[in-house]
């Protein structure tokens, strides 16, 4: 079994609506608390980042298991939705995560696809780590050409 680590360096000044760094391989960005939970929204924030992971992970599965099932696409894109709840005594949840896949493929392909869209959220290392804490939906979009 193999095993791969990843690396995050992150710097904060202090103080809840300052700005931060963090840097890890191919990301270089500002973080800070988005505008939506009053802070200064500038650079992304964990909530950004955690939609991020799942839902590249969510398209990089699937297009995997298209690429693997020879699965010819015209086209495929992705929009995802990151609820997040904070309740009265200020508790910040993170709700659930909603994936709208896009496909554009011959019409005798979409069960195929669909069901690949399926695997895929259950396949996904991020959605799996998200599991029982994180609703994950899918809303699923196919076009036939």
């Amino acid at each position: 079994m193999a095993e791969h680590s990843f690396h995050l360096t992150a710097t904060w000044p202090g103080g809840r609506n300052t700005v931060g760094s963090i840097e890890a391989g191919n990301l270089k960005t500002d973080i800070s608390i988005p505008p939506e939970m009053n802070g200064p929204g500038i650079g992304t924030n964990p909530d950004e980042m955690l939609l991020g992971a799942a839902s590249t992970c969510y398209i990089i599965t699937l297009a995997a298991k298209l690429e693997r099932a020879n699965i010819e696409i015209e086209k495929m894109s992705l929009e995802s939705e990151g609820i997040v709840e904070v309740d009265d005594k200020g508790v910040i949840t993170y709700k659930s995560i909603i994936h709208r896949p896009y496909v554009k493929a011959e019409a005798e392909l979409q069960k195929k696809i669909e069901r690949y869209m399926e695997q895929s959220e259950q396949n996904c290392m991020i959605s799996r780590a998200l599991k029982g804490n994180v609703e994950i939906r899918l809303e699923k979009n196919f076009e036939a050409i």
